[in-house]
């Protein structure tokens, strides 16, 4: 299983940005417990949509240039991206099936 890759505020734009397919941005933090119990959600949905949309996670705490640029406030902050823009979020630790619907709708 391919787990998502980690970026970071020097690798955002590049990564995240320019990428030419669309972009879920999980914006996570080690000590937090909601992320912990999103994570396998993001792992089966990178692992879903493999192909049709790059999974990406971003450490608040390592990287908050990004975090603030975005205004995160709460984690987790599930964003996505499409073409270079923020087109949707969801916050909070959701089931996968909130988190498929709102991917479908910009595939």
């Amino acid at each position: 299983m391919s787990s998502p890759a980690q970026v970071t505020d020097a690798t955002f734009k590049e990564e995240v940005i320019e990428s030419d397919v669309p972009v879920l941005v999980d914006f996570w933090a080690p000590w937090c417990g909601p992320c912990r119990m999103v994570a396998p959600v993001v792992d089966e949905i990178s692992e879903q949509y493999k192909g049709q949309v790059k999974v990406v996670k971003i450490n608040t705490d390592e990287n908050p240039n990004v975090a603030s640029q975005y205004g995160i406030r709460s984690i987790p902050t599930l964003m996505v991206f499409k073409g270079g823009q923020r087109v949707d979020m969801v916050v909070g630790a959701v089931p996968k099936t909130t988190l498929a619907s709102t991917l479908d709708k910009y595939l």
